[in-house]
């Protein structure tokens, strides 16, 4: 997206997300075991400086296991584990029969551990199971927190009103929309609320939206990244859209732009196992405070990288959102609706 107009259309001067020129930065080629793709990583800033990248892996099964791949400046000479860094366990967690994917971190202050959400595939569809660890070598698993049909999971990184909060994307009979729910325990949830629509119609996000990587805290609000899909005649575009939603009440979305911001264009992004994907669940934040180092899984093979800034999001998000869409979704559901606990 390099043109421009504000309002009734949304576009900006230059591309929000610049692309690294050493893309990808993961492949299967760089695997030290065999395996079909590598692609949608949850990252983390190590406190000794290294960018850990927990990647989706997709075996010659089709089957999805994590595995940590980490690098001293978060660009290149990525060093991979060996094996599996968190495999699924159908013995001990049956929902996890068919694999695991899609892994999104949050650190933790008060708990000094990093929490991974990430779908667990059983054969009643895909749900959100939640794992918590120091070092990523051994994890306390939770099992299944959110059941099917339902992903798209990520932690935020303090409680809200005393609780802690879950965004996730259930697929219910009111379509694919953006929740938050809220739990004590980290195992018991409930309050369950929609915080994003899918928009009908023609849309770029129409009928389907999930969240990408996990939210920014900024003192406007919870900077978030969300995925929409657009269906056409050849197949699904996967393309990327941003929103801002009060701190202390996160259901409530202060801002959302209206076009996407950053979607497939080059070759890695347009062909491979599912063409015109990108999907990132991870990004890091740079010593400035501003610098957003997007990880992101292209057509559902590999990964690459973008960088941005925070500003600039916020930025366009001033200049690039309709006050309409608040009004409209306020009439077709009100902000707050819930749905009965789970």
């Amino acid at each position: 997206m390099d043109h421009k107009q504000h309002k009734a259309g949304a576009y900006v001067d230059q591309p929000l997300f610049k692309r690294y020129s050493g893309n990808p930065i993961l492949s299967r080629e760089n695997w030290p075991y065999p395996i079909n793709s590598v692609f949608n990583a949850g990252s983390v800033l190590l406190p000794d400086g290294d960018t850990l990248l927990l990647c989706r892996v997709e075996d010659r099964r089709g089957l999805s296991h994590l595995c940590a791949a980490r690098s001293a400046n978060g660009f290149d000479h990525w060093r991979i584990d060996p094996k599996p860094t968190l495999a699924a366990n159908p013995r001990e967690y049956p929902e996890e029969i068919w694999g695991i994917e899609d892994p999104r971190i949050t650190y933790v202050p008060e708990m000094e551990q990093y929490a991974v959400a990430y779908t667990s595939f059983s054969r009643g569809g895909p749900g959100v199971s939640l794992a918590l660890t120091r070092d990523f070598k051994t994890f306390e698993r939770y099992g299944v927190i959110m059941s099917p049909e339902d992903k798209d999971a990520a932690l935020l990184p303090r409680r809200i009103g005393g609780n802690w909060a879950l965004i996730h994307r259930p697929v219910t009979a009111m379509g694919a929309h953006m929740w938050i729910s809220y739990s004590r325990d980290l195992r018991d949830w409930g309050s369950h609320k929609i915080m994003l629509e899918a928009r009908r119609g023609g849309w770029w996000d129409a009928n389907k939206i999930g969240l990408c990587s996990p939210p920014i805290e900024t003192a406007k609000g919870w900077l978030t990244i969300y995925h929409g899909v657009r269906q056409t005649a050849s197949g699904s575009i996967y393309r990327l859209g941003l929103a801002l939603f009060d701190l202390e009440k996160p259901e409530i979305c202060l801002q959302r732009g209206d076009s996407w911001i950053f979607g497939p264009e080059v070759a890695y992004e347009r062909s491979g196992d599912v063409h015109d994907v990108v999907f990132p669940c991870g990004q890091t934040i740079g010593a400035d405070g501003d610098t957003i180092h997007l990880y992101y899984g292209a057509a559902d093979s590999c990964m690459a990288l973008a960088t941005g800034s925070i500003r600039s999001l916020l930025s366009w998000l001033d200049e690039n959102f309709s006050p309409l869409e608040g009004i409209e979704r306020e009439r077709e559901l009100p902000i707050g609706r819930e749905e009965p606990s789970r």
